[in-house]
């Protein structure tokens, strides 16, 4: 056994002898070491046969330069339950520029948190280094109104097209900052939110900037034992959601966790702990304050994972689906049972059975789905016979996306899918000759034509004009060209579109509001 590996191991038997902490972090100031109890190889039921290839070149390649380096977070806790984690996070002692030398596919990402990710091909490994404790001591945390926030966080652009709104601490270089008072590497709001955190420190610190005891275990690449500082060992095999520290504490630090509780709830079915279940009514609110485009990521992380049925479901149970999205909670809220509300429902369900079966979903479809009932009160406050307009359809979605882009900051290429799908709507109700060709390959037909659906199963849509454009799709160019010739001439001259010399209006065309259940 090599000099660094032995030391490891003899580290690590002294640590098997001491006892586990309280479920508190280390007082400010108070320097914490050989705090972790280590379950050994035969203790737990990770194997490295189900770690990424790509995650243990990294984990290995920190080792032999000397770092610790750990597997942290949720994929550690995937592979104890028996799921698949679906990305592998690495936490280190090596700083950020080291790990930039040890792979020339790294790249530094990050001014709240400095990160290093590094990739392969399509697979990026998220390299962090170890923090100082962040979390103040339990009831040192600043005691201010829930119902306003009027402190800017940076909000990262996420990948969007629209202009991303950032701190203002990061217009300011850093030389000002700190003629200011500032610590540049720590700013804290006056909630008590953490807007930037990059102090150093060592493993034994940097479990309790982490949230729940579930996602605080550290899986050691060098003798293969898993580290647990705080009883998340047990509570994964309990299935138990529980806050490391003070619950209000962290809740104020960052908002988000409480959506994270919710999700987690939905996606693993662990049950949260009633002291950590128990903040969340009272401090909901403050996640008014969170950047909207970090709102949207989240929002993704609910509905598009493979859980979203269940995720509406907990939100709402949870006081939190009005928060995140204010109009589609109040229109739930009002119109309980509606058929809007049952068709985001199986929508959602439809979504879930395709991430399961590995198949693509999109932003777009999930957007016109929440908003569908908001955009068909939007519509009703016109006069009736605009309700079919497209362009009176576009300022609705228009009017709905305004109300919830201040909460969750839906970029403008997938606003714009959303727009095309419910416009597309009167269209593919009412197919005319050559224009039904034209629909046909419309970018966003699908997606429409999906959503038409959806309609028809819950009586909002005529389901034999549904059953027409299957068979369109289903047939071959020669056999399109002449159903559509054939609709052209039903169009002109057939009953089924003409009565008493005036076109027939066709029920269902709009997104019904309250009146469509």
């Amino acid at each position: 056994m090599s000099g660094w590996k032995a030391r490891y191991y003899m580290r690590h038997v002294r640590l098997l002898k001491r006892k586990r902490p309280l479920l508190t972090p280390p007082a400010a100031g108070e320097t914490a070491t050989g705090l972790a109890r280590v379950i050994t190889r035969d203790g737990h039921p990770i194997s490295r046969s189900r770690i990424s290839p790509d995650a243990l070149r990294v984990l290995y390649r920190l080792n032999e330069a000397g770092y610790q380096a750990f597997l942290v977070g949720g994929c550690v806790r995937d592979l104890m339950i028996g799921l698949e984690p679906k990305d592998f996070d690495v936490a280190t002692n090596a700083r950020p520029e080291d790990v930039r030398r040890l792979f020339r596919n790294c790249r530094l990402v990050g001014r709240r948190f400095r990160l290093a990710h590094v990739f392969f091909g399509r697979e990026i490994i998220e390299v962090a280094t170890f923090r100082a404790s962040s979390a103040p001591p339990p009831g040192d945390e600043p005691i201010i109104d829930d119902e306003t926030d009027d402190s800017d966080e940076s909000q990262l652009d996420a990948g969007q097209d629209d202009e991303p709104q950032h701190d203002a601490h990061d217009e300011l270089p850093d030389a000002t900052l700190e003629g200011r008072g500032v610590d540049v590497e720590r700013v804290i709001d006056a909630h008590g939110r953490i807007l930037r955190d990059n102090v150093y420190g060592s493993i034994d610190e940097d479990v309790w900037r982490r949230d729940f005891t579930a996602n605080s275990l550290y899986y050691n690449i060098a003798d293969f034992s898993v580290w647990d500082y705080c009883g998340g060992f047990e509570d994964v095999q309990a299935r138990r959601l529980r806050l490391i520290g003070d619950p209000e504490t962290r809740y104020r630090e960052d908002p988000v966790r409480m959506l994270r509780a919710a999700r987690f709830e939905a996606k693993l079915g662990f049950a949260i702990d009633e002291a950590t279940a128990e903040p969340i009514a009272r401090l909901r609110q403050l996640m008014a304050g969170v950047p909207p485009a970090r709102l949207f990521d989240e929002t993704l992380k609910l509905f598009l994972t493979g859980h979203g049925v269940r995720s509406f479901e907990v939100l709402r149970a949870r006081g939190l689906l009005e928060v995140l999205l204010p109009s589609i909670g109040e229109f739930v809220r009002r119109h309980p049972g509606s058929a809007p509300e049952r068709l985001l429902l199986r929508g959602l369900a439809n979504t879930d059975a395709r991430v399961q079966s590995d198949r693509p979903v999109t932003p777009t479809y999930l957007f016109a789905l929440l908003l569908y009932g908001p955009v068909g009160l939007e519509i009703e406050k016109m006069p009736r016979e605009r309700w079919d307009d497209p362009a009176s359809i576009v300022d609705a979605v228009d009017a709905a996306v305004r109300a919830i882009y201040t909460r969750v900051a839906i970029p403008r290429r997938f606003s714009l899918g959303v727009r095309d799908m419910f416009a597309l709507q009167p269209r593919l109700e009412t197919p005319r000759g050559k224009r039904a060709l034209r629909t046909l390959e419309h970018p966003r037909f699908r997606a429409a034509f999906d959503l038409l659906q959806l309609r028809a199963e819950f009586g909002m849509a005529d389901p034999a004009i549904v059953e027409w454009w299957q068979r369109l799709q289903q047939s071959d160019p020669q056999q399109r060209a002449s159903m559509s010739e054939a609709l052209g001439r039903e169009s002109t001259d057939g009953p089924s579109t003409r009565r008493g010399g005036r076109r027939r209006r066709r029920g269902g065309r709009r997104p019904r509001g309250s009146s469509g259940a």
